[in-house]
């Protein structure tokens, strides 16, 4: 029912969202983005690349007088650093690095530079889907259901990715030259029962949050509510502990998924690989990234969970206008339709 398709490329002129779905009537406007936008921006970890942009989505197809028409939203994200690129010979890019797109991107495409595919591959690209779950993240406010995130661990080091320890991880990696990776939490909380279904493989809703999350760049590992650990629980003990899905339907509780994101293969030491030009053992070659991207990706992560609620809510729901989602929503069999906690997201 929602479905984001999104272009451009890393140094390229701009990126682009298209989103398709949204109902008629849901207010909109470029400074709810840019909240979101801002959130992948922050400091902590980052890269040289964070000082050069700062990301604005232009909406410029689908809002009309502040509120989506029901046509696709089409958003637009200019890259500031494509004009240090444009019109500029580059040299060609023959050695890929380890754990990056870079040499099965040249091997399945046929490029001899891998600089098509990291362009593509680069998390650049995340903004565009922070853009679009931030249009969702408002269509589901509509609704009472509200949507967080926080860093759990980096490092294999518990913390909530803004602390002391935080710091201090982070540091001594830049330091060293490597990367680190960690884990992060999404809860929703507000959600009716029964979105998602049990009928469909594909239709499950832990199998659509996985995939989603699955597919931002450097996440290797998704949990639902305590996942990994109830494997070594006895049945009686996993009670409370299913992340607010059962048989892949939301069952009223808030819904909890986390992801492992791994450290970027990126790093200022360098690596072992071999020049595709050549055929010779060789050195990679530093390409500016983040030492951790983990805080920066909270709310990329929470945008995949944003577009993947909102699409569930819409199959769920129906209508093509917001007056009419919200007028099926008032009928939900109060069974459905829950209240939210009102405790706070964490303790």
């Amino acid at each position: 029912m929602i479905r984001l398709v999104t272009a451009g490329e890393s140094h390229g002129p701009q990126l682009t969202a298209i989103l398709e779905g949204l109902p008629a009537g849901l207010p909109l406007d470029e400074d709810l983005i840019r909240a979101d936008l801002a959130r992948r921006q922050i400091a902590l970890g980052a890269g040289g690349r964070m000082a050069i942009e700062t990301d604005r989505a232009a909406i410029v197809g689908g809002v009309l007088a502040g509120r989506t028409t029901g046509a696709p939203v089409a958003l637009a994200i200019a890259n500031a650093n494509h004009e240090a690129w444009k019109g500029k010979s580059v040299p060609a890019y023959t050695t890929p690095r380890p754990g990056h797109a870079d040499f099965a991107a040249a091997v399945k495409y046929g490029y001899d530079d891998v600089r098509p595919a990291l362009e593509r591959a680069s998390a650049r690209e995340t903004a565009s889907r922070v853009a679009a779950g931030a249009c969702c993240r408002a269509m589901l406010g509509e609704f009472g259901i509200a949507v967080a995130g926080r860093v759990v661990a980096l490092g294999g080091v518990p913390c909530d990715g803004a602390d002391e320890t935080s710091v201090t991880l982070i540091e001594q990696a830049r330091k060293e030259g490597e990367t680190l990776g960690g884990i992060i939490e999404v809860v929703a909380k507000g959600l009716p029962v029964g979105l998602g279904s049990h009928v469909s493989a594909d239709r499950r809703l832990d199998a659509r949050l996985a995939a989603a999350v699955m597919s931002i760049p450097a996440i290797k590992g998704v949990e639902i509510g305590d996942g990994f650990a109830l494997a070594a629980m006895k049945g009686t003990e996993t009670r409370g502990r299913m992340g607010g899905l059962a048989g892949g339907i939301t069952d009223g509780e808030p819904l909890v998924v986390r992801a492992a994101m791994k450290p970027i293969p990126t790093t200022l030491k360098p690596q072992p690989t071999v020049d595709l030009a050549t055929g010779e053992p060789a050195q990679t070659v530093y390409e500016r990234s983040d030492v951790c991207p983990v805080p920066r990706a909270v709310v990329v992560v929470e945008a995949a969970v944003c577009l993947v609620l909102a699409d569930a809510l819409t199959e769920k729901l129906g209508g093509d206008s917001l007056a009419e989602m919200k007028a099926r929503f008032a009928q939900l069999p109060s069974t459905c339709r829950l209240s939210p906690s009102a405790k706070t997201f964490w303790p």
